[in-house]
């Protein structure tokens, strides 16, 4: 593997069933790169970040790791009971105890220093995804997988996490890999677009993506074939959210 390949999969397919959730993919992430996965519901965009990780094992192809890869992972959801007595620092140390400057290093990176005895349940959408950033980064991952990390938030919230997501990336040097649901956004720092449909249908920079036939004849011209960049002009010093929406797509069309 290539020393700047940080994980790379090669003809991978996913069965479920009958159902071929992936067929024929090939792509590698290499250090210090950011890429985005795009595609429509049921396309098995989460379904390939959690074959990635290794929590699904693939029926054909192979993944290729580079030696002691340190992952870091944000799922598209968690839900916490809002009633349980959990505060940040709890849940920070679940299922391993870390020591408070890591688990203080790991909440600044993520944009919420000093946030560590707040409980759970008191906090907006844009702290909960901010704290399950920080989980990820207690490792200081060599790539970063997100899986719709923005779901919930409005247009500003979104902006903001992405933004701290670029910083993250330019602290630590570390690949991110990431799902998006949104196909008028992608960040501006995106290094190339993944666009999936049970198989990769097309990749490259934003502009080359925006303008593919595979992705218009997806997506159509809603948008005029072009995914919006975030500038990070805005005010980020308020959390925006709503209520997340309940869909799980890569589940129920698997």
């Amino acid at each position: 593997m290539n020393g700047h390949v940080l994980i790379a999969a090669e003809g991978l397919e996913v069965r479920r069933g009958s159902h071929i959730a992936l067929r024929d993919v090939d792509l590698s992430i290499s250090r210090g790169e950011i890429v985005t996965i795009v595609g429509p519901n049921g396309s098995g965009k989460s379904t390939l970040l959690r074959t990635l990780i290794g929590a699904i094992t693939p029926s054909a192809g192979r993944i290729r790791r580079a030696e002691g890869l340190r992952i870091g992972y944000v799922p598209q959801s968690l839900h916490i009971e809002p009633g349980l007595p959990m505060t940040v620092a709890r849940f920070l140390n679940l299922p391993v105890r870390h020591s408070k400057t890591r688990m203080q290093d790991a909440l600044h990176r993520a944009g919420l220093p000093d946030l560590e005895k707040r409980q759970m349940s008191s906090l907006s959408g844009g702290q909960f995804q901010r704290v399950l950033l920080a989980r990820a980064l207690l490792d200081q991952p060599d790539i970063l997988m997100l899986d719709e990390p923005t779901q919930g938030l409005d247009q500003r919230g979104s902006a903001d996490f992405y933004r701290q997501i670029e910083e993250v990336r330019q602290t630590l040097g570390c690949a991110v890999l990431m799902v998006s649901h949104e196909l008028h956004v992608v960040m501006s720092a995106s290094d190339r677009v993944i666009c999936l449909n049970g198989h990769v249908c097309c990749s490259g920079t934003p502009q080359v993506v925006a303008t593919a036939p595979e992705y218009r004849a997806l997506f159509g011209y809603g948008t005029k074939g072009a995914l919006a960049l975030y500038r990070h002009t805005h005010d980020h010093g308020h959390d925006h959210d709503h209520p997340a929406p309940d869909h799980h797509e890569e589940e129920s069309a698997l």
